[in-house]
């Protein structure tokens, strides 16, 4: 399972805990669906059926099928630049 560093649950936390979204808010990531091969991250206020749920620290992440199982042993980490963008990356555990 998709393990979150201790930078990535902070910046996620950070993103999407809004008094304005569902206490249940996350990071999803899925598959391109241009069929690149790609992952795709982008907020989202729930689980979509069939999502693996990842939660660490209250921050969550939502992997579609195709994006849990090219994560399965993966790390997801993040870096803020000086700019405050963060840029997620993932590495093997």
């Amino acid at each position: 399972m998709l393990q979150l560093s201790e930078t990535a649950t902070a910046a996620i936390a950070n993103l999407v805990h809004h008094p304005d979204r569902p206490e249940v808010s996350g990071l999803r990531i899925a598959a391109d669906e241009s069929g690149s091969g790609q992952l795709t991250v982008t907020p989202a206020l729930m689980p979509e059926e069939g999502d693996q749920v990842v939660e660490n620290g209250g921050a969550r992440v939502y992997l579609e099928p195709v994006a849990a199982a090219a994560l399965d042993d993966k790390i997801l980490e993040a870096a803020v630049d000086a700019d405050g963008r963060i840029e997620f990356m993932v590495a093997d555990q």
